[in-house]
């Protein structure tokens, strides 16, 4: 499990004491194949791109990482797209459509569409952390390297839900990276971004396009096939080939990251992720982390809908 083998690393590593844990070491020798893990466990960075640089790794897979305060986590390392050492940090991923704003929608609102609440859950800015790197297309996943990594670009997987992480890479249908160091501008990681630039409504105002957009290199798919994934009429609001942070609506309702695309219009919710708490509106059909993807569900133009494969898969966001 997880868990005990965060505590193996510890100890193999010397970083951390063990308190009132109720297995023994001896015991979890015994219960644990050590040798599946010896290897990794000595490979500890604070970032993929460290483990690469320091142990010649080239293998895809889950890793161990330790922040600068000596905190020890498990994550995915994309160690082979444009030369590896991409780290896992995130992953947005819906786990009910239908639920507007509820309990699971943590880069958004779990407390509904709520006017005290305009940052909604505050994700994108905090340090807290949820999930688990291997489970990260089966629910939502935001991991310490999120704002402790000192980043230069991010890459973006469009994985479809439920996938085995061995088999990610593949499954794909959408994948790209960033090449202009941009992070460098902005703190080293989204973390530092969106403190700047907050998820919160009323901070922005959209005339006809927003947020901060940045080129990508594809590296599965392409312009062409990006705009396939949303609907026709949200294809005419926005340009292919970008992705976009912190954006906002023309009623001041801001959304995180728009995959893919640059907003040019002042829709976005029906083509990027993640928001505040505070839609007014349209909350039943904008509130969540996948905002109105799902348009037609309330009776909405069917030519706003984001196709199946877009709702029915996981953003996984990397850092290099």
């Amino acid at each position: 499990m997880l868990g005990e083998s965060v505590l193996l690393s510890c100890l193999a590593l010397g970083l951390c004491a063990v308190a009132n844990w109720n297995t023994t070491t001896q015991e979890l020798h015994k219960n644990l194949n050590l040798k599946r893990y010896h290897s990794k466990m000595r490979m500890v960075g604070q970032s993929c791109k460290e483990i690469q640089e320091t142990f010649k790794v080239k293998e895809d897979g889950i890793y161990f990482l330790i922040t600068e305060s000596g905190v020890v986590y498990q994550t995915f390392c994309d160690m082979t797209t444009d030369g590896g050492g991409w780290t896992l940090v995130a992953s947005v991923h819906e786990n009910d459509i239908l639920g507007k704003c509820t309990q699971g929608d943590r880069w958004s609102s779990q407390n509904g569409d709520n006017p005290d609440k305009p940052e909604g859950d505050q994700s994108w800015a905090n340090r807290v952390t949820f999930g688990t790197a291997d489970a990260a297309t089966d629910d939502d996943y935001k991991n310490p390297g999120y704002y402790d990594i000192q980043a230069r670009d991010v890459s973006v997987w469009h994985v479809p839900n439920n996938e085995e992480s061995g088999l990610w890479s593949n499954s794909s249908f959408l994948r790209y990276h960033t090449e202009t160091h941009f992070l460098k501008t902005y703190g080293g990681n989204l973390y530092h971004l969106f403190k700047r630039h907050p998820v919160k409504h009323g901070m922005a105002e959209c005339k006809g396009g927003s947020g901060i957009p940045i080129p990508v290199v594809y590296d599965k798919g392409d312009e062409k096939s990006t705009g396939q994934l949303y609907g026709p009429a949200a294809r005419a609001e926005f340009e292919p080939g970008f992705i976009t942070f912190s954006a906002s609506n023309s009623e001041k309702a801001p959304v995180a990251i728009c995959s893919g695309v640059k907003p040019t219009g002042c829709n976005p919710q029906y083509y990027c992720i993640g928001g505040g708490g505070y839609y007014p509106i349209g909350a039943l059909v904008a509130c969540g982390d996948f905002n109105a993807f799902d348009w037609t569900i309330f009776g909405g133009a069917g030519q706003h809908k984001a196709s199946q494969k877009m709702i029915d898969a996981a953003m996984l966001l990397f850092y290099r």
